[in-house]
């Protein structure tokens, strides 16, 4: 998969199926976009994601909307399912007030676009000014065929990123990853942290999540650990130890077991699959000990179904 990310490479020469979104999760809503998208590719073009580098929202209010998946997340998702061009658009001013025609005109100019795929709700242009209707007015015009896909559902609810973040936020993580289609995952690099877990018999891997990534509640978590292309069960926690003295940053630790190779620097991506408890503070060491013991046989109980 090519990248590109500066307004001075956005130029593709072949042919292209174009579909445009945030895809945060990439989740089995986009799935069904991107079926269409492949169907296409089979047809001889090459397909392009067109994406921005930061919400319209959050870059026009100044907020911070924390995401399903981090831009390193949803390249590797990408990467995963075929598509030939990752575009990451700046939004400048200059994007921000194209107008609609123009911002298809670019699209078809730059990147030779020949077919939209799009969502029922999709939305571009200055102030989200173009919509299924604009693509299919312009279509003769600038010689490119529009598909547009209906919403697939769950439960007679749009499966979206809104969904799906509201379920990772009650802490219903099997209910999101079906949402999503695959276990949601925390991708990061493994930090050195302070070494306890050894001292108690259950030493851990620690990272520490990208603050615009969403998190289900602190807590500890049934889980799956890809190192590379090995997968790995373990036991994880989410939260700031409270057991342990003095102000901790947040963290994502996890025991891994039977394993016992050192991969600090190292990216990992840790697969969440059940939530188990809440994290709690413990009088001792010895009480976090035995608890720890009882999460780790829990989540291994669990990860025997996955």
């Amino acid at each position: 998969m090519i990248f590109l990310k500066s307004i001075n490479d956005f130029h593709i020469d072949e042919p292209t199926v174009l579909t445009l979104g945030k895809f945060d999760g990439l989740h089995m809503g986009h799935k069904k976009i991107l079926e269409n998208v492949a169907q296409k590719k089979n047809e001889g073009l090459k397909s392009v994601i067109f994406t921005f580098d930061t919400t319209p929202a959050d870059s026009i209010y100044h907020t911070a909307t924390r995401q399903l998946t981090t831009l390193p997340e949803k390249e590797l998702c990408f990467s995963n399912v075929g598509i030939d061009y990752f575009l990451e658009c700046p939004f400048t001013d200059e994007i921000r007030k194209m107008s609609a025609r123009d911002f298809i005109r670019m699209c078809v100019r730059n990147l030779s676009v020949k077919c939209f795929v799009v969502g029922t709700d999709c939305g571009f242009g200055y102030k989200r000014s173009g919509n299924c209707s604009t693509l299919l007015r312009y279509a003769e015009e600038f010689g490119y065929e529009t598909v547009i896909v209906e919403k697939k559902q769950y439960e007679g609810r749009d499966i979206s990123s809104t969904f799906i973040r509201e379920e990772i936020e009650k802490g219903n993580i099997e209910k999101a990853n079906l949402l999503l289609g695959y276990p949601f995952f925390i991708m990061e690099e493994v930090k050195s942290g302070n070494r306890l877990g050894r001292t108690i018999g259950f030493p851990t891997i620690n990272q520490i999540p990208s603050p615009k990534k969403l998190l289900p509640p602190y807590g500890v978590y049934a889980s799956c650990i890809a190192i590379g292309d090995d997968v790995y069960k373990g036991v994880s926690n989410i939260g700031v130890k409270p057991t342990i003295k003095g102000k901790n940053a947040l963290s994502l630790e996890t025991n891994i077991f039977d394993f016992s190779e050192d991969i600090y620097g190292k990216t990992v991506r840790v697969r969440l699959y059940s939530f188990i408890r809440p994290e709690k503070k413990f009088d001792s060491l010895d009480e976090l000990k035995i608890q720890i013991a009882a999460d780790a046989l829990k989540a291994k109980e669990i990860l025997d179904n996955v």
